[in-house]
């Protein structure tokens, strides 16, 4: 079977197991549960802390994983790979100081730095020929400026609230734009293809919806132009010769836009659908 590394707790875990569940997979019911197998789908599921998961599929102990990004990169596990981005727990990791203290990352040059990610600040700042001195905290960074016991910080930033109400800001390149990754292992495991197709019809399923609506048969072409799908739209023949009834995947995002053109267009009997699942 598939052994599957999933995050147990924090803002990976909620996520993930929808997004699991959505894709036919049988999850733990009990959060304290630290396994879980799910034989009618050849899987097996490991539930981990997110910033472990890496180092235990990176080892090839599992063989695949759900983590961020931010925590594979900071692992530095060589084994461990990123095989899709999932879309969710977007964020961007940021330097950040008092205010006018620095301006560009060669400011940085022998101070202190407090992060929470030494692996991944390391490796960004060599690449960048930037000497510092590290200091590893586990979390609430933004205070190691105020206490004195780092001259800039390190951290994810997702509105950037956190920093200012800490008298800091951001400055010089992000290091990085994070997400929810499934990553895998040094081996191809067999099942790995059927996790990811299932996961990709999510996503799509999460980004698209279903817009189905009638329109006079000469004026399809400019309805292309509206929303021409992800291949093509359906177009099937009415009782009335001159109609036509259409069927095409548009972006969720964009749905009352399309909507709103294709009725000024001609169409009618507009209907939107929820996808739940896809193979594209």
């Amino acid at each position: 079977m598939l052994r599957i590394a999933v995050p147990n707790k924090g803002s990976l875990a909620e996520t993930s197991a929808t997004m699991l569940a959505e894709a036919g997979y049988t999850g733990r019911r009990d959060s304290k549960d630290l396994h879980k197998a799910d034989p009618a789908n050849g899987v097996e599921f490991f539930y981990l802390r997110p910033k472990d998961i890496a180092t235990y599929v990176g080892s090839g102990a599992l063989d695949v994983g759900i983590t961020g990004r931010d925590l594979l990169k900071d692992a530095r596990m060589p084994g461990a790979r990123e095989i899709e981005a999932l879309g969710f727990a977007g964020s961007t990791f940021r330097f950040a100081a008092a205010p006018g203290r620095f301006a560009e990352l060669s400011d940085l040059e022998g101070c202190r730095i407090a992060t929470s990610y030494p692996g991944l600040v390391d490796s960004f700042l060599d690449a960048h020929g930037v000497a510092v001195d590290l200091v590893p905290l586990d979390g609430a960074v933004e205070s190691a400026v105020r206490l004195g016991v780092a001259d800039a910080v390190a951290d994810v930033v997702e509105t950037g609230t956190t920093l200012r109400q800490a008298g800091l800001e951001v400055f010089g390149p992000p290091l990085l734009q994070s997400e929810a990754v499934l990553i895998s292992g040094p081996d191809d495991a067999p099942g790995t293809e059927t996790l990811l197709r299932r996961l990709r019809g999510v996503m799509v399923a999460r980004r698209y919806v279903m817009v189905d609506y009638d329109l006079p048969a000469s004026l399809v072409d400019r309805a292309v132009e509206i929303a021409g799908g992800i291949e093509s739209p359906t177009i099937l023949p009415l009782r009335d010769p001159e109609w036509v009834a259409v069927r095409v995947m548009v972006a969720r995002s964009s749905v009352n836009r399309v909507m709103d053109e294709l009725y000024e267009l001609g169409a009618r009997a507009i209907l939107v659908t929820a996808i739940h699942n896809a193979r594209i």
